[in-house]
């Protein structure tokens, strides 16, 4: 396609581009609505990104980001201490977060284990994660990892690491999601609720 702007405009665009769920057409739309709001929107996002550049990091804790270190959850004092949630990406925190879907802290891994794309055990904060399980007023270890041969195959590797720990290894529970109907659920939904059922 022929470029139709300038190349600072162009390169705006690119880099939109990358950003996950926009294609060149979302881009060109983005960068449009940003240079119209120059004054509202791209003047504060610049700002807001140039801050975040000089200020956002990685905890020491628990791999979650954040403008200080330890992360507002790990220094949080009402959060219990007994409970880690192990999750594969700070996406998931902030999901659970957002569904207020517990009260202890996280320890994030930075992906799944994935021999096929050359993701190892030494490519995540594992090692971490069993020093922190090891600590004696850890009493829990919540493994919420996606429900893939990825994440499962982690899941699988980090309670055998975890035997000799004097904690309880859970998981999230998987089947029919609230206010799901069985009819439209897939196959290996409907197996695992069978499997995993409870009493009524």
């Amino acid at each position: 396609m022929p470029a139709v702007a300038g190349p600072e405009i162009e390169r705006l665009i690119q880099l939109l581009a990358r950003l996950p769920g926009l294609g060149p057409r979302s881009a060109r739309r983005a960068a449009l609505h940003l240079i119209k709001k120059r004054e509202a929107l791209m003047t504060p996002l610049t700002s807001a990104l140039q801050v975040a550049i000089e200020k956002i990091q990685v905890c020491k804790t628990c791999g979650n980001i954040d403008t200080q270190n330890p992360c507002t959850v790990c220094t949080d004092p009402r959060r219990d201490p007994s409970i880690i949630v192990v999750i594969a990406d700070v996406a998931d925190l902030w999901a659970l977060e957002r569904a207020n879907a517990g009260n202890g802290r996280y320890h994030v891994l930075g992906g799944t284990l994935s021999p096929l794309d050359g993701v190892g055990p030494q490519d995540l904060s594992i090692d971490a994660l069993v020093a922190r399980a090891h600590e004696e007023e850890v009493k829990e270890v919540v493994l919420a990892l996606n429900a893939t041969v990825d994440g499962q195959t982690t899941a699988h590797y980090i309670t055998d690491l975890l035997q000799d720990a004097n904690v309880r290894v859970t998981r999230l529970a998987h089947g029919v999601p609230v206010g799901g109907e069985l009819d439209y659920l897939d196959e290996g939904t409907l197996s695992a609720a069978m499997r995993q059922r409870t009493l009524f």
